[in-house]
This record gives structure tokens, C-alpha cells and sequence, in this order.
């Protein structure tokens, strides 16, 4: 018989106890008689997972399903209690130095709330916020585009350096020119194919997705949000395909293309796989 159980959940229901309560969990797990696997982690190994367990967070918010999300800030949070704890265990800092960092830096970054700092528009927050950045020795070389990060996907990238560019005035006063402009590097990147050079056609794509990315910028759309949604609604879409198929007595590798596109329209405007005639063979 196991000795030192831990109950999975904290006897008492506010947030401290159930905070300290995971925590004696992940260090009974990474301690003596504790989990191999979970005491071999490193940061290293654990990079993957929170990149993972950050993007399936975002999908539950998208869902809007609020069984979904809690669960899946419980996993993120599993990772950065277990980063924090890594690194208590090397006397670097602990999970509780890591809380009053941020606690200590957002009241750092709102003096208009903590502190009596005035703001009246959205411009004025922005400066605070970069004034408090600029404190702490975090101004970056180039502060015009202070928000965009190489560690950020690349459509939030190319969002974020737009709007940071139309706030200088570097933007087209109306759709219509965003649109021209996808036009033209649509154009262009046809103009390429012709061309046997991958490092100019790719250049144009580039081109053209920056474009792209303009256009929801301008109309307020997240574009990392919308490619997201496309992605799981075609592999929502391709499953019922497979489903349709199967129907049919048929795989995606034993159907045609046409048997596959015409089950894909049918879902696309019923939401539902079109049933086999009766004269169609299996």
C-alpha cells in the first residue's frame, strides 16, 4: 500500500488553498517514490508541451464551452507550476516569486488604476504602458513596433506590424485600397509561377499573405483566429467525408476525386454527407 496519499482535490475552496495543494502534488510527483516520468522533465522537454497546451487553450476559448476551457487552463497551468517548481529545485526562483513578479509589474504598468495617473483615451494608456516598459528596461530597439515578436505565429506578426504601421498613418484610408492591393500581389505571385524560381515565388506568396492579413486587420478580424476556424471546420468537413465514404463501402484512397468533391459540396450545404443513390455500386 501506497503511504503519504494526497487527496487530488484541496480541502478548502479558495484559490491559495487549491494553489498550494497542486503544488505539494507536483513536488510529491517529481520527489522520492514519485513519477519517473514526471521527475525526468526538464525545461527542455517541456517546451513542446506548453506550446501545445497554450494553442489548445485558445481552441477551447473559440469553442466558447466552459467545461472545455476550464479544463485546458488547468493543463497550461500544470506546465507553469511545474516550470516554477524545475526551478525552485535548481535555487533559481519559485513559483512564488514568479506570482509577485507579474502582480508586482501589472501594478507597475496601470498607474491610472493604482496610482494617480490620468488617461482619458486609448493613446494614452499605449504611452503609459510603453512609459512603465521603458522603466523596467524593457524598451526595445525599435519601439514603433514594441508589440511584434519573432515568438509570435507569423499571421500575429503581420497583424500586429500593420496595425502598429497604420497608427503612424502608414495605412490605406479605405477597404477598396487593401483590396487593390491584395489584387496586385495576387497578380504578381501568378506572375512568378511562370518563373522557375521557388525563392522569387515564395517571396510573392509572402507577398500576398501579408496582404491578406491587411485586409482582416482592416476589418477588425483576427486573422490567426479565422485560419484556425477554416482549418478545424475543413477537417470537421473531411471527416464527414470519410463518413459518407464509408457509406459508400469506399476509403479516400479507393474513391475518385469527383466521389470525394461531390460528398464535400453536399456536406457544405447541408452540413451532412449526400446519401448514395440506389443505383450507385458499392
Amino acid at each position: 500500500m501506497k503511504t503519504n496519499v494526497i487527496s487530488p482535490t484541496a480541502s478548502a475552496g479558495d484559490p491559495v488553498s487549491a494553489l498550494n495543494h497542486f503544488l505539494t502534488i507536483i513536488r510529491r510527483l517529481r520527489g522520492p517514490g514519485g513519477c519517473p516520468w514526471d521527475a525526468r522533465q526538464t525545461p527542455d522537454t517541456l517546451k513542446t508541451y506548453v506550446l501545445e497546451e497554450a494553442y489548445e487553450l485558445v481552441e477551447a476559448l473559440e469553442s466558447r464551452q466552459p467545461e472545455e476551457i476550464r479544463e485546458e487552463l488547468g493543463d497550461l497551468l500544470l506546465h507553469i507550476v511545474f516550470l516554477s517548481e524545475i526551478f525552485r529545485e535548481r535555487q533559481c526562483f519559485s513559483l512564488t516569486e514568479v506570482i509577485e513578479g507579474i502582480s508586482a509589474k501589472m501594478v507597475h504598468r496601470h498607474p491610472h488604476v493604482f496610482d494617480d495617473a490620468k488617461v482619458e483615451t486609448l493613446e494614452d494608456l499605449r504611452a503609459i504602458w510603453e512609459k512603465a516598459k521603458a522603466a523596467e528596461g524593457k524598451q526595445p530597439a525599435t519601439p514603433r513596433f514594441s508589440e511584434v515578436s519573432s515568438r509570435q505565429p507569423a499571421l500575429v506578426q503581420a497583424q500586429r506590424l500593420g496595425e502598429a504601421a497604420a497608427r503612424i498613418g502608414f495605412d490605406w484610408p479605405t477597404i477598396e485600397g487593401v483590396l487593390a492591393k491584395v489584387e496586385e500581389e495576387w497578380q504578381e505571385f501568378r506572375q512568378s509561377l511562370s518563373q522557375n524560381d521557388l525563392a522569387a515565388q515564395e517571396e510573392e506568396l509572402g507577398d500576398l499573405l501579408f496582404a491578406v492579413v491587411n485586409v482582416a486587420r482592416f476589418l477588425h478580424i483576427n486573422s490567426e483566429g479565422a485560419l484556425r476556424r477554416t482549418i478545424h471546420k475543413f477537417i470537421k468537413r473531411f471527416h464527414m467525408v470519410e463518413r459518407g465514404l464509408l457509406k459508400q463501402g469506399k476509403t479516400p484512397e479507393t474513391a475518385t476525386l469527383e466521389e470525394m468533391d461531390a460528398i464535400w459540396e453536399a456536406v457544405k450545404k447541408t452540413g451532412k454527407p449526400k446519401p448514395p443513390r440506389s443505383d450507385q455500386k458499392s
